[in-house]
């Protein structure tokens, strides 16, 4: 397993500020600044999510992936902010998630994560979910297949491990796996550790995200807000184990949304260093 960031660390400097929630940090970037940050820590990998990328015009995508390979890094590509499919109520994403394909290629990688559903959904029954889904995915898949790419679906505070093995059992395709975002498993009230080891064998692209408790509804995803990894309640150790059991090996992506205090005065770069240095020493 190798380190890796994702760019969703730095959502304020691409300009989504939680409103109510966080401060404008009157500082924004561009994919190159994050790639430039990223070749700085000397990670091995990043995650790009497509939101904060300005076009998806051949010639910019060639000049990052010229960026990316300059800095040797390991990448994937992430659709789907923030509600995917919107939990299969939104059949025009498929034509979305279609376009954005070829620029996955483009920037030189094969896996791309994906989102079907959101928190802002959770009120749909799971089964109505999973039934509209189903034949999205499975064109997403086939599609995907003829563009040589893997499509991993997020938990993305909607679905258990359990729903979204029942995704990929309904979807049957090779190119239909899984991101597994360690604190939003906890923020549907599911042990990381059991997610871990349901998903681990379909897992090929990873949120490594770390998460305490805070106030107000544990439905409510801030009730759960970020911190840097180790700092909080997930079991990161026993994820580690279940994904190396199951002999992933690929990138673990730290990623922080919304800070909790104190570490909310801290500047991101801060935050995922410190994320990094722990990542590097459970893993080596």
């Amino acid at each position: 397993m190798r380190v890796g960031i994702d760019s969703y660390c730095f959502h304020r400097y691409f300009g989504e500020v939680y409103a109510g929630l966080q401060r404008d940090p009157g500082t924004r970037w561009t994919a190159f600044d994050f790639v430039a940050f990223a070749r700085s820590l000397g990670v091995d990998g990043v995650s790009l999510e497509s939101c904060f990328l300005p076009s998806r015009d051949q010639g910019f995508l060639a000049e990052l992936k010229v960026a990316l390979d300059e800095a040797r890094l390991e990448r994937a590509f992430a659709w789907g902010h923030p509600d995917g499919f919107e939990g299969g109520g939104n059949a025009a994403m498929l034509d979305d998630l279609m376009q954005h394909l070829p620029a996955a290629r483009a920037l030189g990688t094969t896996v791309m994560r994906i989102v079907g559903s959101s928190l802002a959904f959770r009120s749909v029954p799971v089964d109505e979910q999973i039934a509209r889904l189903t034949p999205l995915l499975r064109e997403a898949a086939r599609v995907a297949a003829a563009n040589g790419v893997v499509l991993g679906i997020e938990n993305h505070i909607d679905f258990t491990s359990e729903d979204i093995v029942r995704l990929l059992d309904a979807v049957d395709s090779p190119h239909l796996r899984v991101t597994l975002d360690t604190g939003n498993a906890l923020r549907v009230f599911e042990d990381p550790v059991v997610a871990a080891r349901r998903l681990a064998p379909w897992v090929v692209a990873t949120h490594i995200k770390d998460v305490t408790a805070g106030r107000g509804a544990p439905r409510d995803w801030t009730f759960w807000p970020s911190v840097p990894l180790g700092r909080g309640l997930i079991d990161l150790p026993g994820v580690f184990t279940a994904l190396r059991e199951a002999r992933y090996a690929g990138l673990l992506c730290v990623e922080i949304d919304n800070v909790a205090p104190p570490h909310n005065v801290r500047p991101e770069e801060e935050l995922v260093r410190e994320s990094v240095e722990y990542l590097r020493q459970q893993v080596g």
